[in-house]
């Protein structure tokens, strides 16, 4: 289908609630995913589909990164609207403090079609009941205490954005870049989205249950001894990674290597090699149209078998079941 022939989207206004203390990428990225949606239809003469501003309950915040925004006030809450988007920080604590603010939220969140946040905007959702019999994300060093605010909600700590219904959270700075990509696709379709992340630079397809953080950035928290070993391992996932030949890798025997590996990762080898192998069929069940056979194969897993053990070890779910959960429908515009 052509772009001339396709039905020109409507305007839709969206508002990107801000706040004193907001976190700046948090107001900025699904910010400008909007704009450079906007940028590329009006290149492909079609109708401009989005109306964005963002909103606040003062004319100017100083966000957390210490640069002046100058914003419009909130507007009357009975006014039309199509997306209602709730930007975190620090400063998301002290306005939740002022029950006009809260007040105002919960009637403006009763016009949208449908709501969203990013990072600890996920509490401000959280105390007007929306999150309540829902999942939820918000940042994983946050993740704890939204819980214990929101007893009714599902919090996870893993994934990067959480769609449920019409709310939607995620988690912090980047992942809001992610959910409003998905939100874009929603709206005008795989071609637009896709442009509009070439055009930023960024991946499409991070799809909503990907881990907030990588296996490798997970195991450098640990003792950085080995952190040019896990990088070395992710990137030759199909050769020999047995103990032995880590060791060598490493220059030490192989009592050696396994008993300070231990020791400073907290995990055994073979533990860590089939976690980032696992790592690697996630990325590649969501991101790609590979067989099963052949992602493992990729992967470094002697049979598929052995890889679905390994996937229902770790996410609790087979890679057919993965799959259809997480990947973002490829089609053709």
């Amino acid at each position: 289908m052509t772009n001339a022939t396709q039905k020109p989207p409507k305007l839709r206004p969206v508002e990107i609630v801000a706040f004193g203390d907001a976190q700046l990428l948090d107001i900025a990225g699904p910010l400008q995913v909007l704009a450079t949606a906007n940028e590329i239809m009006a290149l492909r003469n079609a109708s401009i589909p989005y109306a964005a501003r963002v909103v606040a309950r003062q004319p100017v915040i100083i966000t957390s990164a210490g640069l002046a925004l100058n914003v419009a006030p909130l507007p009357r809450p009975d006014t039309a609207i199509d997306t209602l988007v709730i930007a975190g920080g620090r400063g998301i604590h002290t306005v939740l403090k002022d029950p006009k603010f809260v007040r105002w939220l919960e009637s403006r969140s009763k016009r949208a079609r449908r709501i969203a946040s990013v990072c600890t905007g996920a509490f401000a959702l959280g105390a007007i009941g929306l999150l309540d019999g829902r999942r939820a994300t918000t940042h994983w060093t946050d993740a704890a205490a939204l819980a214990a605010r929101t007893p009714k909600a599902r919090v996870e700590t893993e994934p990067i954005f959480i769609r449920d219904g019409k709310i939607s959270t995620s988690a912090g700075v980047t992942a809001g870049i992610d959910l409003m990509l998905a939100l874009v696709e929603e709206d005008l379709g795989h071609g637009a989205a896709l442009a509009v992340a070439r055009e930023l630079v960024v991946y499409l397809r991070r799809p909503g249950g990907q881990s907030q953080f990588s296996a490798v950035l997970k195991l450098q928290s640990q003792d950085p001894s080995f952190d040019e070993l896990h990088a070395w391992i992710a990137s030759h996932l199909t050769e020999d990674l047995s103990v032995a030949a880590l060791a060598t890798q490493m220059g030490m025997s192989e009592r050696t290597f396994v008993r300070r590996y231990t020791e400073a990762v907290g995990a055994t080898p073979a533990r860590v090699v089939e976690t980032l192998r696992t790592e690697a069929v996630r990325q590649l069940l969501t991101s790609t149209t590979l067989s099963i056979k052949r992602i493992a194969q990729r992967c470094g897993f002697r049979s598929q078998d052995t890889m679905r053990r390994s996937l229902m070890r770790q996410a609790s779910t087979t890679p057919l079941d993965y799959r259809a959960r997480f990947a973002i429908q490829q089609r053709d515009d």
